[in-house]
């Protein structure tokens, strides 16, 4: 892999979504919970400790990492589906990931996303199809859909879990 911030590639936003797309989108970010659990089973505490990369997040910092932006995922889906056009904030992602919340075991971050995806794969498949074209203006990128913001969180929860089972991979772990 030539590289390893992209292990499943850089997340394209390619426009609206065919029904079907979305819905298996939207299966992909049911499957994050289950999938970081399984991602980071039986990996020690010096494993945690261990970054994916050279000068990159430790897999403890990934985990919670996602918790956070999952959270914030969570937050812009339903104020993109009960609001016209809400302003969502960006975030410092590595100031956050060096508080020092992010010290703690990764048992709560994973339990934290498994009632947040929960609920938000209710929300999305409840959303009837005219509602993936709302938007949202993102403090730093901009006019975003909510079809935009299905196609993000399903990539994003799936790019993090393969920096951990390529860190995995690489070390024989």
């Amino acid at each position: 892999m030539s590289d390893l911030r992209y292990p499943i590639g850089k997340l394209e936003l390619k426009g609206p979504l065919a029904t079907a797309e979305r819905a298996r989108l939207i299966d992909r970010i049911a499957a994050v919970p289950a999938a970081l659990r399984a991602a980071v089973e039986g990996l020690s505490e010096a494993q945690l400790d261990t970054p994916y990369r050279d000068g990159g997040w430790t897999v403890r910092q990934v985990v919670h990492h996602v918790a956070d932006s999952h959270v914030n995922a969570y937050v812009r889906c339903k104020l993109t589906l009960t609001e016209e056009f809400p302003p969502v904030k960006g975030y410092d992602e590595n100031a956050w990931s060096t508080l020092p919340d992010v010290k703690l075991p990764i048992a709560p971050s994973l339990a934290l996303l498994e009632p947040l995806h929960q609920r938000l794969v209710v929300a999305l498949r409840a959303a009837p199809a005219a509602a993936f074209a709302r938007s949202c203006l993102h403090s730093e990128k901009g006019k975003l859909t909510l079809d935009d913001l299905v196609a993000t969180y399903a990539w994003h929860g799936h790019h993090h879990v393969a920096h951990v089972t390529t860190l995995r991979q690489a070390r024989g772990w």
